[in-house]
């Protein structure tokens, strides 16, 4: 399978199963456009029957030179040889395989608080009460939690632990005692903990910062952009204030602060901010150079919901905003933005572009009261309570639910382009909009192609100037 698109001036062709990516001329790009058919009906590697490439030679030389022709022809036979175009999927073996070994839990999500002093109109988590009520994890549930992470990891050395909420600044004492037990266990069992927080900064001050600075992998800072936009969907919980002007003034410190440690300055756009290149490059402008924007993800009947009317608005937004990032890039002034960081040497592992962020499996959300659930996003549906820091995981059904829960298990998927990119998308929102884990987020899946789509162009872009 391959998908081809013209983006920016450029002709981009890639190649679905093995990864590889073409920036080729015109004469290239349809030829290959014209083979496509024929070539996914042959074993990989096969030479172009000769009564096809006559076939298309002759429809070729209609417009193009015919020694152009015979030219483009002979390097889409090499890419051919090359295994580099038309290749085969040869994954859904594997995926079979990986589906039966033994599962190893690598991360957790401490919902260190279910309370927040921001009331964020789209939160998902319903200002941190999440379906439930308001409550602060206590040290001995927590320690809980990292000793199951740590006795269910296997030999797997690297583990990691995200202090989420709500807010979790309100329950900072119960951080730092919780970092240093993780500390305290990591000779002695052969581990190593990769500490991250996200946090809204209302809380922040200088003995976090240092602290967080010392213990802290990542750290992810949430800024909707533009004053305006921020404090209509992010208000104080008092609604007195501008948290805008609260907690920018202390990102900016503490993104300085970081000295080549990792953070990112993390946005939510909405329908009332369509333009959110405009916020992104806000981001820029004051200072920070590692951020993230996603879109909304609510149901339709909220004024402020992304629908189906709004993509082509959207995506145009992700075509200027990539325009806008070669051009910082070229200038010296250039920042990262998640979505379009992409390595096509070689990417995320097998198992992980199959499969996904390994959310019921490798990966489990922790309540303050010490349930599990498959992620963040599921915690308070009880219908995906998995377990207790008490009881281990007693629900091995809904484990072995998202063990299936791959590319190939999802109809959408199999033919998608970005199958292996995106990895199938997030089941939580596959499962609020359609009910089942293996279906998925119609409107999220375009906006995704998209951002490949830009991030490949970038690539391309960049690499002219090295």
């Amino acid at each position: 399978m391959i998908h081809q698109y013209k983006n920016n001036g450029y002709n981009i062709v890639m190649d679905i199963a093995s990864g590889s990516v073409h920036v080729v001329d015109d004469v290239v790009y349809d030829a290959i456009a014209m083979l496509e058919p024929t070539m996914q009906e042959l074993a990989a590697a096969a030479p172009v029957p000769q009564e096809i490439r006559d076939t298309v030679a002759e429809e070729l030389a209609k417009t193009y030179p015919s020694g152009e022709v015979e030219e483009a022809l002979s390097e889409v036979q090499e890419l051919i040889d090359a295994e580099e175009l038309y290749t085969k999927d040869i994954y859904q073996t594997y995926v079979t395989d990986f589906k039966k070994r033994e599962t190893v839990v690598k991360a957790l999500c401490l919902h260190i608080a279910h309370d927040c002093n921001l009331g964020c109109l789209y939160c998902f988590a319903e200002e941190g009460e999440y379906h439930g009520r308001r409550a602060l994890m206590s040290y001995e549930v927590g320690r809980k939690a990292l000793d199951f992470l740590i006795a269910n990891s296997g030999n797997r050395r690297n583990l990691e632990v995200d202090f989420f909420g709500g807010e979790p600044l309100m329950n900072w004492d119960v951080v730092k005692q919780l970092v240093a037990y993780g500390r305290s266990q990591e000779e002695a069992h052969n581990k190593r903990f990769r500490f991250t927080l996200t946090t809204n900064g209302v809380l922040l001050n200088d003995e976090i910062m240092e602290f967080c600075n010392r213990e802290m992998s990542n750290v992810v800072l949430s800024l909707d952009g533009r004053k305006e936009i921020n404090d209509r969907m992010r208000p104080t919980r008092n609604g007195h204030g501008s948290s805008y002007d609260i907690i920018v003034p202390k990102f900016q410190k503490f993104a300085k602060s970081r000295a080549g440690k990792d953070y990112y300055v993390r946005g939510t756009f909405t329908h009332y901010n369509l333009d959110f290149a405009e916020d992104v490059k806000l981001f820029a402008d004051l200072g920070f150079d590692q951020m993230s924007i996603e879109p909304v993800v609510s149901p339709p009947e909220e004024p402020y919901a992304i629908r189906e009317e709004d993509l082509p608005q959207i995506l145009e937004e992700y075509d200027k905003l990539a325009v806008e990032y070669i051009k910082r890039k070229k200038e010296g002034r250039g920042f990262n933005f998640f979505h379009f960081m992409m390595d096509l040497n070689q990417g995320p592992c097998v198992a992980k572009r199959l499969s996904g962020c390994g959310s019921g499996t490798e990966y489990l959300a922790v309540t303050p009261w010490g349930d599990f659930y498959p992620c963040h996003q599921f915690v308070g549906q009880e219908d995906f309570l998995m377990g207790n820091v008490d009881t281990g995981i007693v629900r091995t059904d809904i484990r072995d639910e998202f063990k299936l829960c791959n590319v190939y298990a999802k109809e959408k998927c199999r033919n998608c382009f970005a199958r292996f990119y995106c990895s199938g998308g997030c089941a939580a929102n596959s499962y609020n909009f359609h009910g089942s884990i293996t279906d998925a987020y119609d409107i999220g899946c375009e906006m995704q192609k998209k951002r490949i789509e830009c991030a490949i162009m970038i690539k391309a872009a960049l690499a002219e100037e090295e």
